[in-house]
């Protein structure tokens, strides 16, 4: 039976433990993420089903290019929610920026309420801050994605209006 001098065997032990830590803790390259390959596109929901029945509801508009994600949104609402100088007689628009991921049969976005240029809005009409939302992707299709939003069971049935390739940018 082969057996190493106890010295030898921890210092074996060392090098690889440094191994994996150096594997395992080396800088990511300085590189965008590519995102999935399925979402790469323009999307657009044309409509939202019971809309005529409902006391407010959101059109989305979501734009993946590689691992991030633009989005506006057009709201609907025959209650006035905020100031009257905001309410813009019941519609009115909003957009976020920010990076998504898919895990299973989830989308996670994580993003920052922005102005209509997607430059960060830190005040005004309407949200501010995070846009944190979860969707259960339900189907998707070459060009269709229907998601239901973990928050509230909505389901947002969006159209493919523009396909994208990732090319993956410089952070």
């Amino acid at each position: 039976m082969n057996k190493l001098h106890p010295g030898l065997r921890v210092f074996y032990i060392i090098l690889f433990t440094l191994s994996i830590l150096h594997i395992a803790c080396s800088p990511r390259p300085n590189i965008q993420g590519k995102g999935e390959d399925f979402l790469q596109g323009v999307w657009n929901e044309d409509s939202v089903a019971f809309s005529n029945k409902l006391s407010n509801y959101t059109q989305h508009h979501f734009k993946f290019t590689c691992d991030s994600v633009y989005i506006g949104m057009v709201t609907h609402s025959k209650v006035n929610l905020y100031d009257d100088s905001c309410y813009n007689n019941g519609i009115w628009k909003e957009y976020a920026k920010g990076v998504y991921v898919v895990k299973g049969d989830t989308l996670f976005v994580g993003a920052t309420f922005t102005h209509a240029n997607y430059k960060q809005k830190i005040s005004g009409c309407y949200r501010i801050g995070r846009y944190e939302k979860n969707f259960l992707i339900k189907k998707h299709s070459a060009d269709t994605l229907s998601l239901e939003s973990l928050s509230d069971q909505r389901e947002i049935k969006l159209i493919l209006k523009q396909k994208i390739t990732c090319v993956q940018k410089e952070l």
